[in-house]
């Protein structure tokens, strides 16, 4: 009488070529790493990006998909490939080509850039002094400069592009 094979320890990988299509009752658990080949960082940080609503991204968000240097290098080849651009230390946007100048900028504008990058550092922010009383119509005048007011918070990040930075307002 043949003895059966021993069980594999919980999590092992199946071999994929020992499982039918036919019959996979035989197999109670899978392994992703026997049916599909693993993604580069490249690629997942890529697909992160294209997958995500948001814009603005911080550099801590991709931490978990490497080391400090390996992520770094990812974001510097995404750069220029041209699919983000940097709009202070730590804080990347995604891009688009200009009209203009064919030069890759952000796909927002400055203020919404800073606005989504300081939340996403847990800085409440709101519009600025002149951009407030554009909005409810106590003058005619447009902001000439983007403007936040951050409140108490002591920001003295730099987060801008293309010459232009953001001012902060308490």
């Amino acid at each position: 009488m043949e003895m059966p094979a021993p069980a594999k320890p919980y999590g092992a990988c199946i071999d994929a070529g020992s499982i039918s299509r036919k019959n996979t009752a035989s197999a109670p658990y899978f392994c992703k790493e026997a049916f599909m080949a693993k993604m580069s960082i490249q690629e997942r940080i890529e697909r992160t990006l294209n997958n995500s609503t948001a814009k603005v991204f911080v550099r801590k968000e991709f931490d978990k998909f490497g080391s400090y240097d390996q992520v770094g290098r990812v974001l510097r080849s995404m750069m220029a490939k041209g699919l983000l651009v940097k709009a202070g230390y730590g804080i990347y946007v995604k891009a688009k080509k200009s009209s203009v100048t064919g030069n890759n900028v952000p796909a927002i504008p400055l203020e919404q850039i800073g606005r989504e990058a300081l939340s996403k550092l847990g800085v409440k922010t709101d519009a600025g002094d002149a951009a407030k009383a554009y909005r409810d119509g106590r003058t005619t005048q447009m902001p000439m400069s983007a403007a936040l007011n951050v409140g108490n918070s002591r920001v003295t990040r730099k987060i801008g592009f293309g010459g232009k930075t953001i001012r902060y307002e308490r």
